[in-house]
């Protein structure tokens, strides 16, 4: 590998910067995790800490195994991925136990836990990139063309819909959005199928009232500070008391069964509470070197395929990144989402290292590419 990126210094380069940010986000995330589960345990690790490292140790497996296989194998594993993350959404519905209300998990062989919704989100994506390969140049992006992409979402977005899964329905439509934008479709055709989701959304909202008393929690949260709203109430009590340097690792007290699920989607409230505005701005300029080095990649990649992937990975990765964000600091309503790589979930942690291994995967391409052209 290192003697196939000699040639191309830039794409050595990026590829650096993808391994860094996400080597450093998933040891702030096991360092924090650890933190916010230690208090429930009488042992020196916790259950949820040694399934989180034992997730790590497999997701740099995957990443390394995804970041050897060549682009154009990607294309063709992109469809079988596609419908065997279908197929998994639909046995969950039938097979899959619920927890908090919702039917999202499948126990495996071995007593393995798999929110297949995960896959599907990565595996719509690659889809998508495989179908929109075949328009070479941008005014092929016709409205069917546009229409026939969008229905690599629906599927997935109704399956986790049946859940019920609200933000993974919002996250697949919003990566479908954005991956079209990239190919080339005019806005004008994307707003359309925008507004229709927009008021799918409201009446969705309507319909199921969970998902309307998210939203009322979300436009006040201290209206009900002890019910609805009570888990974004105590995410804002982590920041205020995070301050600038925060407590302390280990110090934190929202953990301390005042923040629910504090290891899982609202793993940067502890963050803040205990290393302050330092450590969040430490974890979202990490993101940021990550979506950054993301999109010189894909702007490198030798084909259009490519390209498309980079963006893709990406775009999957970054967008997690932000509505995470934007939930625990109260800018979004809460959607149940994992911050990338710090969250624990075994689950999303697999399926981001193998975003992240095929963003490797391209700049490989790119730079075995440019190589061949220099020799030739």
């Amino acid at each position: 590998m290192r003697g196939e990126l000699a040639a191309a210094p830039g794409e050595d380069a990026n590829i650096g910067t993808v391994v860094s940010a996400v080597g450093v986000l998933a040891g702030i995330g096991a360092v924090a995790v650890f933190s916010a589960t230690a208090p429930d345990t009488e042992t020196t690790f916790s259950p949820y800490f040694v399934r989180h490292a034992a997730g790590l140790v497999a997701g740099a497996l995957l990443m390394l195994g995804a970041a050897s296989i060549p682009l154009n194998a990607w294309r063709v594993l992109a469809y079988p991925l596609y419908g065997i993350s279908i197929a998994a959404l639909v046995a969950t519905l039938v097979l899959g136990f619920v927890a908090g209300g919702a039917r999202r998990w499948l126990m495996l062989p071995g007593g393995i836990v798999f929110q297949p919704v995960e896959l599907a989100k990565l595996a719509t994506v690659l889809a998508l990139c495989a179908f929109l390969f075949r328009n070479d140049v941008r005014s092929a992006l016709t409205p069917a063309r546009c229409l026939q992409a969008l229905g690599f979402a629906a599927a997935p977005m109704a399956l986790c819909l049946l859940q019920p899964d609200l933000g993974s329905a919002v996250v697949i439509a919003a990566l479908t959005g954005l991956m079209l934008f990239v190919a080339g479709a005019p806005i004008r055709l994307l707003a359309m199928p925008a507004l229709v989701g927009l008021g799918g959304i409201a009446a969705y909202c309507l319909a199921n009232p969970y998902a309307m008393k998210r939203v009322l929690a979300f436009r006040d949260p201290f209206e009900d500070s002890t019910g609805i709203g009570f888990q974004l109430v105590q995410s804002f009590v982590a920041f205020g008391r995070g301050e600038l340097t925060g407590t302390g690792v280990g110090n934190g007290l929202q953990k301390l069964d005042y923040l629910p699920e504090a290891h899982t989607d609202f793993i940067l409230s502890v963050i803040a509470e205990e290393t302050g505005l330092v450590g969040v701005a430490f974890v979202l300029g990490f993101f940021a070197a990550l979506v950054w080095a993301g999109m010189r990649i894909a702007q490198r990649a030798p084909q259009r395929f490519g390209l498309l992937l980079g963006l893709g990975a990406t775009t999957f990765l970054g967008l997690q990144a932000v509505l995470n964000g934007a939930v625990v600091m109260g800018l979004l309503p809460p959607k149940g989402l994992t911050l990338p790589f710090v969250s624990y979930g075994r689950s999303s942690l697999l399926v981001c290292s193998i975003a992240a291994g095929i963003l490797i995967a391209v700049a490989r391409g790119g730079a075995v590419a440019k190589r061949g052209s220099r020799s030739a």
